[in-house]
This record gives C-alpha cells, structure tokens and sequence, in this order.
C-alpha cells in the first residue's frame, strides 16, 4: 500500500486474541491464523492481550514468537487490570490498524476469516462492527436441552444472508469472533466500561455488548456476514449445571445497565421500573407455570437464573 511521507500506512487489520490462562489453547488458534489464505496483497498482525495471566502464557508467546512468519507481526502486551473489557480497551490503544478482528482464545478462525473480513469491511464501510457464524466445537456430549440456551455460550449462526443486527432489542453478536472498526470505537466507546467481564467472585456478563451499544449510538451498523465462520471449542466445565446456572444469571444482571446505554435521560428511570416490574412478572409465570419445579430440566433451570438476575440488574447500574 502507498506511503505518505515516509508515514507507513495504517494495518488493514489486526487479530487481537485476549487471553486470560491460555497457555494451553493459544498455541491452536495461532496455528490456524498461520494457515490463512488470500492474504498475500494484506498488511496484518496479531497482537496477543494477555489479561493478567497466572500461567505460563508470556513463555508461550515468546517461544512462538521465535518461529513466526515475518510476513504478519505476533506482538504480545501485558493488560494487568482483569477484566475482557480492559482487554479489548488495551488492545485498541496498541494499534493503529484499520479494523481489529477479536478471536477468544478458544475460538478457531477458518481458514478465509481474515480475508473474508477485511474483504467484508471494505465492502461494507458504514459497519462499524460485524461477525460471522460460530459453530460449537464440544470435548463431551452436550446436556439434554442445550440447543436451547447454546447462544449464551457465543454458538451462533443467522443464516446465509447479510443481515443486520437489532441492538435495540439487545440482539448483537458476541465478542468471541467480533470484527470492529476502529474509527467507530475510537468515536463511540468510553474509555472506561461499565462492564468489565468475568472477575472472580462477580460473574456479570455484558461487557461484549456495551462497546457495541454505543458504537450503535454513533449511528453505525452493526451486521452478520455468514461468510465468516469460526469454531468455538467447548470444555465439558462449561456443561457442568453450575456453571451454566452462573452464566444464566450473569447474563441477566447486565440487562439493566445495557438497556440504559441508548436511553434518553429522562427515559431511563422507566426503562428501570419496566426491567424490574417486567422480570417480576416473566420470573412469577414461569415459577407458576412449572409448579415450582424449575430445575425439572436444563432450559427451565437456565430461563429461571436469567429471568432471576434480570430482576435484580437494577441493583448492578455502575454508570446511569
């Protein structure tokens, strides 16, 4: 690509992979982006956000490193505050590419994924954000029921069109394969989140959803574009009741404070009231309606933890 003054020309993308204890699956990820195709006439890195790790990751990186193609950069950088949120929020300060590509560290990108985004982007320059199809890859059989909650372990697939997403309805992909422009974070995302992901002792989901929220709000889109394809590598800890039933309710205590990001000021003291009197009523209905069996099978147990921390995110609102 063209240089001005001796200025290299931004990275059409970056592949950023945060990572929290992934020694053990960063290897397998980085193998398939070693694989891409049709990326010959591409100016690309992956950068390796390693979000406090307690492991062996850095070693991991390094060794890599030490074997990689010089025809895309492996850059590693150390993000000390935890939280996938603080990740991301890292990572787009150490770039300066034009589109940054996150991939969860067990997430397998096919082999087109980079192409096909960048392809995609350029195709597309009023999306500010946009992902592909996820398909569970699963170490043991999953549950009796699964397929009913599987979109809450970012297993997704829209079909075989271009369509956009509706964040006001709360319908957004996940960050497990998320591609973003970096102008519209840049424009739209505060520097500091509200959700900041997984912490130890605080299971509150939603922190892939509130960068795309507000990049919503700026007026850009947000679309699925089923050419990309990426494979979620599911661990049978993730099938255990007790995770799921964690990752049902943290799920739900977002809802509130997510609701509140493209609300009006004067809306948002409704938008609490309805969330809350809303859920009171989902969770009573659906206690009747099972005859206070609710851990009769897998979906029932789920909706319950869902509906229950939905009710109560009113009392999680970090930022009004």
């Amino acid at each position: 690509m063209p240089e001005t003054e001796g200025i290299p020309s931004p990275l059409d993308i970056t592949v950023a992979i945060p990572t929290y204890n992934g020694a053990q699956r960063l290897p397998q990820v980085l193998e398939r982006l070693q694989a891409q195709v049709n990326t010959e006439g591409l100016r690309w890195e992956v950068l390796v956000i390693d979000n406090n790790s307690q492991d062996n990751t850095a070693e991991v990186v390094r060794q890599l490193q030490t074997q990689w193609p010089s025809a895309f950069p492996l850059r590693y950088i150390f993000e000390p505050r935890q939280g996938a949120a603080f990740a991301r929020q890292a990572a787009m300060q150490a770039i300066t590419s034009e589109l940054v590509g996150f991939l969860d560290d067990d997430n397998l990108p096919e082999v087109n994924w980079v192409a096909e985004a960048v392809d995609f982007s350029r195709r597309h320059p009023k999306a500010g954000a946009f992902s592909g199809r996820i398909e569970g890859c699963y170490e043991t059989t999953p549950p009796e029921g699964f397929e009913q909650v599987k979109a809450f372990l970012a297993i997704r697939d829209h079909g075989s069109k271009v369509i956009a997403f509706e964040p006001d309805k709360l319908q957004l992909p996940p960050a497990a394969s998320l591609l973003i422009r970096r102008q519209a974070w840049v424009d739209c995302v505060p520097a500091q989140p509200a959700l900041t992901g997984k912490l130890p002792g605080l299971f509150i989901q939603g922190d892939d959803y509130e960068p795309l929220l507000y990049i919503h709000k700026g007026n850009w889109q947000i679309l699925y574009n089923p050419a990309l394809k990426t494979y979620h590598q599911i661990s049978r800890q993730r099938f255990e009741k007790e995770y799921l039933m964690t990752l049902a309710r943290g799920c739900g205590l977002a809802t509130c404070q997510l609701a509140l990001i493209t609300a009006n000021s004067w809306h948002k003291p409704l938008i609490v009231l309805r969330i809350f009197l809303g859920n009171l009523r989902r969770l009573s209905v659906h206690i009747l309606k099972h005859k206070g069996h609710i851990n009769i099978d897998l979906p029932t147990a789920f909706k319950f933890e869902f509906y229950l921390g939905s009710l109560l995110s009113p009392l999680y609102i970090r930022r009004w």
